[in-house]
């Protein structure tokens, strides 16, 4: 079993910025990918970064590129999520996720925690 916890959630003006974090427990050698999806009101989730754990190779969606930055901890299966330039259309409830040895997608999910951006 995996554990996800996410934090670091909160309501920022437009133009601030925020890190959320993700904390893995349990059987973390069995990661093989983690990373951040979002879903606002109404929208179905989207990824929005994600990081294989062997490597360190990283994926953005177009949305977010240039203004968020995933990163790991290699000490403790730990994941981060850097905001910068936020805008009213990344609120949403941000999700850690991650993809076990094995799996075709990502298999665990956080709890989610909400990031609120005001005009």
């Amino acid at each position: 079993q995996v554990r996800l916890e996410e934090s670091g959630g909160g309501l920022v003006q437009a133009g601030g910025s925020l890190r959320l974090s993700c904390a893995a427990s349990g059987r973390t050698v069995t990661i093989y990918a983690m990373g951040w999806f979002r879903q606002s009101p109404g929208k179905e989730r989207e990824i929005v970064q994600t990081i294989r754990w062997a490597g360190g190779s990283t994926y953005s969606s177009d949305s977010v590129k240039g203004r968020f930055a995933i990163s790991r901890s290699l000490r403790q299966y730990n994941i981060y999520l850097q905001m910068n330039d936020l805008k009213p259309e990344d609120t949403a409830v941000y999700y850690c996720a991650a993809q076990r040895i094995g799996a075709s997608n990502y298999d665990v999910w956080g709890q989610g925690t909400q990031v609120t951006v005001s005009s």
